[in-house]
């Protein structure tokens, strides 16, 4: 119960803060993105934010037998950057930019009842599909 009970708040708290600094807008994220034009680097905060909680914080963390509220740390064992990885990157960062959402934004525009968001999270969903088939 206690872990269902921190996954919640976590994940309102991450909703919460996605909306405060308008990643669930689509137009903010792409005009972030658009260097060459209409440029708004307000997105930088957020970034240097993220980056500067990480890098106090996560460290210490790993350093713990397990998490607080799981058995264990789920990490990537994957140390090799290969043809699959440097794919799958690839189309992440386009399918961000083109959308102006990652999945965290996107799950949490679902809430806003957006139709970009619903798009995103189904293409997200779709990925996952093609990748299953691809690896059998």
């Amino acid at each position: 119960m206690k872990l269902i009970v921190m996954s919640l708040i976590s994940g309102i708290l991450f909703g919460v803060g996605l909306t405060l600094s308008q990643m669930t807008n689509p137009d903010k994220v792409i005009n972030f993105l658009d260097i060459a034009g209409n440029w708004d680097p307000s997105l930088i905060f957020v970034m240097v934010g993220a980056l500067a909680v990480t890098s106090l914080f996560f460290r210490n963390i790993i350093k713990r037998p397990r998490p607080l509220f799981d058995k264990e740390f789920y990490l990537s064992s994957k140390s090799v950057i290969d043809k699959p990885l440097v794919i799958g990157a690839a189309i992440f960062g386009i399918g961000w930019g083109i959308s102006g959402y990652c999945p965290g934004p996107s799950v949490a525009g679902l809430g806003l009842g957006t139709s970009e968001a619903v798009v995103m999270v189904f293409s997200i969903y779709l990925g996952f599909i093609a990748h299953r088939f691809y690896n059998q």
